[in-house]
């Protein structure tokens, strides 16, 4: 029998996810963050238990609840090794419990929902994969029939293969099923929810919650996010909801670097305040400061002088579209890749 353990109490992994490393919090009290932003692959698992729960999976196999280590034969292989975030995601999977993977951008949480999709295929279940645009729908549902043969799509606008083991829907379309008792909510045995930190929306948010609460007990989810700040106190939740476990797997390792730089108005360059191992660059910051006090010492004498006009008076600045030009140029000549340029209105 394994340990009880209460509601929301966290539970680190007790062994090594790298073979030939240790725990993340360990290897790295004495590194520097620039080194340990490199090295850090490892991940933070956590579980919230019902009170008086107990499992029966065999340990040699499965692995416990507090330290979940598959060692049986796989739903789907992968032609790269698995990050130790996803290695103890699966293991979860395959202990036929819900999990919460909490993981940046483009590290790989995918790979995650395509193993549970896998597995349901192998146990002759039905999976539900939910997103919360349509596009988003109509994307995942290209990418997974690519992957398996037997995918639906169902949007509102679109249905595809309603029958399919692997539908692929907007949360809304999710929802509408639960209110009518579909009958193909009893063939499901597990439910994606890609983007869950929608629920925190306020307008769309109540879509989440009330797909979430009307689900059967007997399904498991599976909640994808990039930004679950709260991820302890959702598992908890779900598993007084439901009373069933509910892991939380997360790591902070960023594949694609994430620089942070600031282009001043009326400035000649990006300034890079923030490096992709999280250094704050005050060097550049003072420079950047200084730019700021010129152009305000410049626009307090333009005041002094006299009266202005046009865009000038109105609050507006000569110099607004050469800058635009220089935001769109500079990026693009510097890195030479796509830009995307972000406008928001006030």
């Amino acid at each position: 029998m394994e340990e009880t353990v209460l509601p929301g109490k966290r539970k680190l992994p007790q062994q090594d996810f790298n073979n030939n490393s240790v725990l993340a919090d360990e290897a790295t009290k004495a590194e520097p963050v620039s080194k340990r932003r490199n090295l850090s692959r490892t991940c933070v698992h956590e579980v919230a238990v019902p009170n008086g729960y107990s499992s029966s999976k065999d340990e040699a196999t499965y692995g416990s609840l507090s330290n979940p280590v598959y060692g049986g034969q796989m739903a789907k292989t992968y032609p790269f090794e698995l990050d130790p975030f996803q290695r103890v995601s699966v293991a979860c999977l395959e202990r036929n419990e819900s999990v919460l993977v909490s993981a940046h951008t483009s590290a790989g949480k995918t790979a995650v929902a395509e193993y549970a999709i896998a597995m349901s295929f192998r146990d002759k279940q039905r999976v539900i994969y939910t997103s919360p645009l349509k596009a988003l729908s109509n994307q995942k549902y290209r990418e997974l029939s690519q992957e398996f043969s037997d995918v639906g799509l169902m949007t509102g606008d679109v249905t595809i293969a309603p029958n399919a083991s692997c539908l692929v829907m907007t949360t809304e379309i999710l929802r509408g099923m639960l209110y009518r008792g579909s009958e193909v909510i009893k063939e499901v045995a597990w439910v994606i929810f890609d983007e869950i930190h929608y629920m925190k929306d306020r307008e769309r948010g109540v879509v989440w919650e009330e797909s979430i609460i009307f689900l059967p007990p007997a399904i498991k989810m599976i909640f994808l996010s990039a930004t679950m700040s709260n991820a302890t106190e959702f598992a908890e939740w779900i598993c007084n909801l439901h009373k069933q476990p509910c892991h939380v797997v997360y790591t902070d390792y960023r594949p694609t670097p994430l620089q942070h730089y600031v282009f001043p108005i009326g400035g000649s360059g990006l300034y890079l305040v923030v490096d992709e191992n999280e250094q704050f660059k005050e060097d550049n910051f003072m420079k950047l400061q200084e730019t700021f006090t010129k152009q305000k010492a410049q626009a307090d004498g333009n005041k002094s002088g006299g009266k202005v006009s046009g865009r000038i008076a109105k609050g507006g600045t000569a110099s607004a579209g050469s800058d635009i030009y220089k935001i769109v140029k500079v990026p693009f000549l510097k890195f030479r890749g796509t830009v995307i340029d972000l406008a928001i209105t006030a």
